[in-house]
């Protein structure tokens, strides 16, 4: 079982940055790979970056590519997402999620479906 606590959520104007980091339980974290996801409110859950178990591959979201960077440190068994150049549109419930890789040929998923584990959410909030 992993348990995922996010953090680094908040108010921030149009424009800024945040950082959201998300802390895993677990001996296991390094072989799991990471998603980011968003919700706003009425809208279904939607994809925003995911990376693979040893960070050697990544995917983003279109509308957030170039903008938004996640990143891993096993040995603190955290996963981060930067987020620059932020827009009111990014306003939304983040959430961490978590799916072991180790019996699977595929490394990296973008898909909801496709985790185990979900964090509680942390609101991030962008003003015009």
């Amino acid at each position: 079982q992993v348990q995922l606590v996010e953090s680094g959520g908040g108010l921030v104007q149009a424009g800024g940055s945040l950082r959201l980091s998300c802390a895993a339980s677990g001996r296991t974290f390094s072989s799991y790979c990471m998603g980011w996801f968003r919700q706003a409110p009425g809208k279904e859950r939607e994809f925003v970056a995911a990376i693979s178990w040893n960070g050697g591959v990544t995917h983003y979201a279109e509308s957030v590519k170039g903008r938004f960077t996640i990143s891993r440190d096993n040995a603190k068994n955290t996963v981060y997402l930067l987020m620059g150049s932020l827009f009111p549109e990014d306003t939304a419930v983040y959430y961490c999620a978590a799916v072991d890789t180790r019996s699977s040929i595929v490394v990296i998923n973008t898909t909801p479906d496709g985790y185990d584990y979900w964090g509680q959410g942390t609101q991030v909030t962008v003003s015009s």
